[in-house]
């Protein structure tokens, strides 16, 4: 490495990054309450010597846009940007949201959920890895260079977004905002694999009829539970022969690479009454290479058919609904400069041997691709395994391993060493 490189590596404070990480944990940044957090980003940003657009989304807006998903209602939202260097050179977007998944059973916590909470090498509290711990990593990088009196030829961007976690409104709105880059790393929790693909991922909600009854005469009415074990083994078949079909190399270590999962379901409205209806919701995994058009037939396709061997289905079919979070899926070459870069920026700055594979979930890349036409990878610390569940927690190493590798890659990319 030359001497700047090496000087912005040294530069890198770590314990101010676990200190900001632990206090962007204390923000409840669930169901859609994603401003006062948007805000503490807008000063840290500042804090920093980046320059800054803040601004309140115009959700009535976004709503009519093609690309646009959400599971929840908001009030009010607000897209933080900052960006540091103006020349002429290469540009290179970071990209984090702050928002995340409500806690859930706090009885199944071993540390508090909104309080971060430093050991065993880890930082502890929802949204350590997915992924305030990201961000952290991506403000940390901007500041070592600065530190370090690095001047860039092209510019570096942080993008702060609301609502990932229900569809990607947040940077839908900063792309519609005019924040695009030549090229975007989203700091999604990979293990610090580098990830130039993600599977899509729809929302889908199947209502199986039923007819209410007596729970003294329930067999005189229909129970949709009992139609529930149909539908669902067709759903378990479609994902067996789907994922047979859709094999790809940058998927091939996952057992179910796009995974059909219904992760909610409802029925009833009183214990001795035979429910009218069941609905069930889930997630409905899509291949790179496919039109979520055609995976969408596909599944009402199956259900039809599922139906069809049923008297009472046949005459009362299910009603399959499409809503809420959309992420289309995305991919760019493997070989791209910007792989290329964060491949070897990472070998040099941490002496790991980097892994390229693709990410199975759904994350704002395929906006960045699709509506902006910005190459994007997926890298960042933390493993999505902890995301989502109790006791979600990132490695401080893989903090410090991302840091590193952002530091040179920005330096590198957006000097044109790419």
């Amino acid at each position: 490495m030359r001497d700047l490189e090496s000087r912005a590596l040294a530069a890198i404070d770590m314990d101010g990054l676990v200190a900001t990480l632990c206090e962007l944990i204390t923000y409840p940044s669930c169901d859609g309450q994603e401003v006062e957090v948007q805000q503490r980003m807008a000063e840290l940003l500042d804090e920093a010597g980046l320059e800054t657009d803040s601004w309140e989304i115009d959700l009535d807006g976004l709503r009519r846009h093609p690309a646009y998903g959400a599971e929840i209602e908001r009030e009010r939202a607000v897209g933080v940007v900052g960006w540091w260097g103006h020349g002429d050179g290469p540009s290179l977007i970071l990209n984090g949201h702050t928002d995340v998944v409500p806690a859930g059973e706090l009885s199944r916590w071993t540390v508090p959920p909104w309080r971060g909470t430093l050991q065993h090498g880890n930082v502890y509290g929802r949204g350590a890895a997915d992924m305030k711990g990201g961000l952290c990593c991506a403000l940390s990088a901007v500041r070592a260079l600065r530190d370090a009196g690095v001047r860039l030829k092209g510019k570096v961007m942080i993008q702060c977004v609301a609502g990932e976690e229900d569809g990607g409104l947040g940077t839908l709105a900063t792309i519609e905002r005019g924040h695009i880059a030549d090229a975007a790393i989203i700091l999604e929790p990979t293990q610090l694999m580098i990830a130039p693909a993600q599977a899509g991922a729809l929302t889908f909600r199947i209502t199986i009829p039923g007819k209410a009854a007596h729970g003294a005469l329930r067999v005189e009415g229909v129970n949709p539970l009992d139609k529930f074990g149909p539908i669902y083994s067709a759903l378990s078949e479609l994902e067996r022969s789907r994922n047979r079909r859709l094999q790809h190399p940058l998927f091939c270590d996952y057992e179910v690479p796009f995974a059909i999962c219904v992760g909610k379901l409802q029925a009833g409205i009183w214990a001795s009454t035979v429910a009218e209806s069941l609905v069930m919701e889930g997630r409905y995994g899509v291949g790179i290479t496919e039109d979520c058009a055609a995976a969408q037939a596909e599944l009402e396709t199956a259900v039809h058919q599922a139906a069809s061997q049923d008297p009472w289905l046949r005459e009362h079919p299910p009603q399959l609904e499409w809503w809420g979070a959309r992420y289309a899926p995305a991919a760019i070459l493997a070989d791209h400069s910007l792989v290329t870069t964060l491949d070897s920026a990472l070998a040099d700055s941490t002496s790991r041997k980097p892994r390229i594979q693709g990410m199975p979930y759904g994350a704002d890349m395929h906006l960045l691709v699709r509506q902006g036409g910005v190459p994007t990878v997926i890298f960042g610390p933390g493993d999505v395994r902890s995301a989502h569940a109790p006791d979600e927690f990132v490695p401080v190493s893989d903090l410090e391993a991302v840091t590193r590798a952002l530091t040179l890659t920005i330096l590198r990319f957006c000097n044109g060493d790419a």
